[in-house]
């Protein structure tokens, strides 16, 4: 029975009828009367309205756009009339309407008999469903009724229920287990295969949302999930199969072990799969992604099934053979000029994929005899895709297999190298890739040992007939040469850019633009070799760059600018750099700076004609115009007017996001490029990536114009704080704009303060409005790896304003976002320490949570630059907010984790560094954990607890002068450990004789036998690695020599005194003043002492018998 009038109905039913027009004008009519009459005025009437259409229209059309409607306007957002607050539309009607329209969804849902229908029903339920569940409310009725469809006669009806626990999964996880177990069981087991499906579907949504705890309770129900398969697979039903294995997929991303009973028999199902070419590629894909999924998420059960490894590496080959079917003799391909066509749904890429998914995962241990039991074979087949497969595969394992690899690299290019001469292109093209891949992948070894191999092979293929193996040939040489040291290439240079000189004639365009490319890379390697070709290559890229404005060439100009730019600079560079001593360079700088000139000009032409939103030359002319302000300097300053609204433009865009309804409209936008899509309470967000990127390389830029040009690029500084710095710090849009914004903003202040003084009104006012912005992002920034790039801007921004540039309300903030960050870095660390508890004895701790930890000791790393920098420019006016996390320190210095323990202990270090004697107040949290410190078994807390002590004896005064003096056996015992002179103990080792050194000299009155201490500490020098440490070590050394200390005049110790002294020059951890100051006291010491130099000298090694003759002739 309707609820509402006839005329609301007449109304409703005439602009569902407008809204499905397919004329423009009357459709827009009708959308700006939905809003203004019934969103805006009447909403409880248009959902009501709506589910009557559900309900009662006759026209299977009208109740499936009727339900899509519902659904988007009950997502709006309009004010809650009760609270003022912003809702969903659907949560703002009072409450007996929302009982009344849910009721009767219920009941449409219940009716419905056409599938189509019914999931658009079901979508609408689901919706009000979530929204409730997100707003903490009940819809008492809808589980039992959900429960109640799933035991209906009517599959349809069963498969409904699921569809939308699957949508909303919160709706069940507060339920009992057993009724939830039960109603999974049955639906594994429905007669019906959709309904299998769905409740597969809706169980890997439920089990994700709950907790690691809870699922536990479920992994029983996986022999039921599994049977599911084999009959879909013997239907032969392809899209069938693909949803089962997506849902797979899901779980084994959350839970991978609770396969593990049966993950042998998954395994060879799933090999089944993948081999049967009867089957649609979407389903033999998707098996191999859930093969691959295991490895991704548990390395060490796939490592311990035995036939996983072999079985998958077979699997990933002969999917990798799948390629140019059509096309045996590649003349499509070769004749086709879209390199960037997209390939991702074709299987030898899948193929190609998951062997680098194996090798990163499993290692080389575990995929290389596997897969070299095949390639060898494979690289001698007359079938020209066996071979492609095969170098395919070692670019795909190369970075995995790296450490096994790299001792086997003669092996491996004597199958690499021959196929450069083979007969078929891409084959050629495969060699020149896994070339390419393996420059990057071994880097150095690749260019050390095999330039001579490499380089006399993949020249000649620059001369093949085809041009995209040619392009791919040059592409390969950027890998190897932005890793070559120029004295590697010096003598390849001619034979290279004769040939790629050549490829500059190509009738392809993009054979020219790699050509330039590569060339660019041999000009940023090999630096001042490639002096030579300046004057043959600089007109030729000229007149690219003066070519008609067409759009044709809009890309090898681009190329162009970047080439020309590259060796402008570098030749500019280089020519200054010698200036005084080269003559030949001296002309070239005069040459050059015509040339820059011109340069210039020509690249503000091209500026100006660009008018084309997808123009690449305005990404490139950005970075052309970076790269001559890095090396112009100050003279860069009469072009910055031209360069700078651009600029502006970019760096200052809005995020472009829309809100995508249904998914019609996600799919359209699925298939555009530069897009991503974001789920967000039932709806997707689209964010336009691409302009978001460009928005990033701005600000890049400006940094570096601000950093280069300093004081002169003030005049830019306030637009781009107020317009484009601060409101990109939350640009939660997109982390890297975040991160770019973070940099900005201390270069700016910088700018501002050489401009106008360190104690300018510009500069005040500009920190004014900086500074707040900071602190707020500091308690709102939620990506872990950003708040770390956060707190490096905070603390960069302080040190630009130097002393007392921060009020108090400024350090309780920063203390109030600090205690945020330290609470939830303690609720990440106790949720992996569970989850390690969790793990099976043997298992890897997933590469998501090393990346997390990562990030943890990033961040800490950041906040302990930024208490350092307050306490340096603040001193102890910071304490009594401070000492609000003392908790946190307290808990941290004590914690089994070692990077806690250090963090904890820095911060203490600080605070006997800048606040003098009134540091004793917080003497017992710090006494104790500096003595624990030098015991510590991690080198690193160990060298921060004896710098700390050091501290104390240097700045706290007569209060710490007791604990200093009895913490001298500690210290010794820090340089008397095992191996303490190796890299990892050996700063620890040096700041504990530094730190004896500063007792000594600045805090000995509690020192009892000080002269056997002197004599002691004299044998645990020498300092040459700790540039810090040394200055006070050997100050207090002259010292000894002054006062003519028997220690170290008397003899073998003034011998050993003089080469300790030796060596830290040769070390160069003593420079300036400080070395000056020492080598005198080193020579009083050779009077004094007598040595015998000449007799020493001997002793040393050659570079520090020349450093040594330099100082004391």
């Amino acid at each position: 029975m309707s609820l509402l009038p006839a005329e609301i109905h007449t109304a409703l039913a005439q602009l569902l009828q407008a809204l499905s027009s397919a004329d423009n004008n009357v459709r827009s009519s009708a959308e700006e009367q939905l809003n203004a009459d019934w969103v805006q005025g009447r909403p409880d009437l248009l959902l009501m309205g709506l589910v009557e259409q559900i309900q009662g229209s006759t026209e299977p059309s009208t109740r499936s756009f009727a339900a899509v409607l519902f659904r988007r306007i009950a997502t709006k957002t309009r004010k809650d009339p009760n609270t003022d607050e912003s809702k969903e539309l659907f949560l703002t009607l009072q409450q007996p309407q929302k009982v009344a329209i849910r009721g009767k969804l219920l009941q449409c849902l219940e009716s419905e008999s056409l599938p189509h229908v019914r999931h658009k029903i079901g979508d609408a339920v689901a919706e009000i469903a979530r929204q409730y569940s997100d707003d903490g409310e009940q819809w008492p009725e809808l589980l039992g009724s959900l429960f109640q469809a799933s035991q209906s006669s009517d599959a349809g009806q069963r498969e409904g229920a699921f569809r939308i626990f699957a949508t909303t999964p919160g709706i069940i996880e507060k339920q009992h287990e057993d009724t939830v177990l039960s109603a999974f069981t049955k639906g594994f087991k429905d007669e019906d295969v959709t309904v299998r499906l769905a409740a597969m579907e809706a169980f890997a949504s439920f089990f994700r949302s709950i907790s690691r705890k809870a699922q536990q309770k479920y992994y029983a129900l996986i022999p039921e999930i599994l049977n599911i398969l084999p009959p879909i697979k013997e239907s032969q039903d392809s899209d069938q199969l693909t949803k089962a294995l997506i849902a797979l997929i899901d779980l084994a991303e959350v839970a991978p072990k609770m396969f593990k009973p049966l993950f042998h028999n998954l395994v060879t199902f799933s090999i089944t799969v993948i081999q049967d070419k009867e089957l649609g590629d979407p389903a033999r894909q998707n098996a191999l992604e859930l093969m691959a999924t295991f490895a991704d998420y548990h390395p060490q059960m796939c490592r311990k099934d035995p036939s996983y490894t072999s079985e998958m590496v077979t699997q990933c080959l002969s999917l990798m053979t799948d390629i140019g079917m059509d096309d045996d003799d590649a003349a499509e391909w070769n004749a086709s000029e879209d390199l960037d066509v997209e390939e991702s749904d074709l299987n030898h890429v899948a193929g190609e994929q998951c062997m680098d998914r194996l090798a990163n995962k499993l290692g080389g241990q575990t995929i290389l005899p596997p897969t070299f039991n095949w390639l060898p074979r494979m690289m001698t087949s007359s079938a020209w895709r066996d071979r492609h497969a095969a170098l395919m595969a070692i670019s795909a394992i190369s970075e995995g297999c790296r450490d096994l690899m790299v001792g086997e690299l003669d092996k491996v290019l004597d199958l690499v190298v021959p196929a450069l001469r083979d007969p078929h292109p891409r084959v050629r093209w495969a060699g020149c890739n896994a070339l390419g891949q393996m420059s990057t992948d071994f880097a150095g070894t690749m260019q050390e040992k095999y330039h001579q191999v490499v380089l006399s092979n993949i020249i000649p293929v620059l001369e093949s007939t085809e041009p995209r193996v040619q392009s791919h040939a040059a592409a390969a040489l950027v890998n190897f040469c932005e890793e070559a040291e120029k004295s590697i290439l010096e003598p390849y240079l001619d034979d290279l850019l004769n040939h790629l000189l050549l490829l500059l004639q190509s009738p392809k365009r993009f054979v020219q633009e790699q050509a330039l490319s590569t060339i660019a890379t041999i000009a940023d390697s090999a630096e001042a070799a490639f002096g030579r070709y300046y004057d043959t290559l600089m007109p030729l890229l000229f007149n690219v760059l003066r070519e008609e404005q067409s759009k044709d060439y809009r890309l090898l100009r681009a190329k162009a600018m970047e080439c020309a730019t590259l060796i402008g600079t570098l030749r500019l560079t280089h020519a200054v750099d010698h200036i005084l001593t080269n003559t030949a360079l001296a002309v070239g700088k005069e040459r050059m700076g015509r040339d820059a000139l011109e340069l210039v000009q020509l690249l503000g032409s091209i500026q100006q004609n660009i008018t084309d939103a997808d123009d690449p030359q305005a990404q490139y002319l950005m970075h052309c115009w970076g790269r001559m302000c890095r090396v112009l300097g100050q003279d860069f300053l009469p072009y910055l007017p031209g360069v700078m609204p651009p600029l502006m433009e970019l760096a200052s865009a809005k995020a472009d996001i829309q809100l995508l309804d249904d998914e019609e409209q996600v799919a359209q936008v699925e298939q555009e490029e530069g897009w991503e899509l974001v789920p967000l309470k039932g709806k997707v967000i689209g964010i336009k990536t691409t302009t978001l990127d460009d928005k990033h390389m701005a600000i890049e830029l400006i940094v570096v114009y601000a950093q280069v040009l300093e004081g002169a690029f003030e005049p830019y500084v306030t637009e781009i704080m107020e317009k484009v710095a601060l409101p990109g710090l939350a640009f939660f849009f997109h982390d890297p704009v975040r991160v770019a914004s973070a940099k900005c903003v201390p270069q700016l202040l910088n700018s501002c303060k050489k401009a106008h003084g360190e104690r300018s009104p510009q500069l005040a006012q500009l920190w004014e409005q900086t500074i707040d912005k900071i602190l707020e992002v500091l308690s709102a920034e939620p990506a872990i790896d950003t708040l770390a790039e956060m707190y490096q801007c905070f603390y960069e921004s302080v040190e630009v304003l130097g002393k007392s540039s921060l009020i108090a309300v400024h350090m309780g903030a920063f203390i109030e976002s600090a205690k945020s960050a330290l609470e939830d870095y303690q609720t990440r660390v106790k949720g992996r320490l569970e989850e390690r508890n969790e793990q099976e004895d043997g298992e890897e701790e997933s590469e998501e949570n090393l990346f997390a930890i990562e990030d943890d000791q990033t961040l800490l790393s950041d906040m302990n630059k930024a208490f350092h920098t307050i306490f340096k420019n603040q001193g102890p006016s910071f304490l009594p907010h401070w000492e609000r996390l003392l908790q946190f320190y307290d808990a941290f210095i004590t914690d089994p984790d070692p990077t806690q323990r250090q963090w904890a202990l820095c911060i203490m270090d600080d605070v006997l560094e800048f606040c003098g004697e009134q540091s004793w107040t917080y003497s017992s949290h710090i006494i104790q954990p500096l003595i624990d410190g030098m015991r510590d078994e991690v080198p690193a807390n160990r060298q921060a607890a004896a710098y700390g002590v050091g501290i104390a004896a240097h700045k706290g005064g007569q209060p710490w002068s007791e604990f200093v003096a009895a913490s001298i056996p500690t210290l010794f015992g820090v340089t008397q450990i095992a191996n303490a002179r190796e890299d990892d103990h050996v700063f620890a080792t040096e700041n504990a004789c530094a730190s004896i050194a500063k007792i000594l000299h600045f805090n000995a009155g509690k020192v009892g036998s000080v002269q056997d201490v002197v004599s002691h500490w004299v044998d645990t020098l020498p300092i040459v690695n700790d540039e810090e440490a040394a200055p006070y070590a050997y100050s207090f050394l002259a010292q000894l020599i002054d006062q003519q200390n028997p220690a170290v005049i008397s003899q073998p110790q003034a011998a050993k005194s003089f080469i300790f002294i030796a060596q830290a020059l040769e070390a160069e951890t003593l420079q300036g003043q400080t070395a000056t100051r020492i080598v005198a006291a080193a020579k009083q010491l050779v009077a004094i002492a007598g040595i015998d130099l000449n007799q020493i000298l001997g002793t040393l090694s050659p570079e520090t018998q020349q450093t040594v003759r330099a100082y004391f002739g």
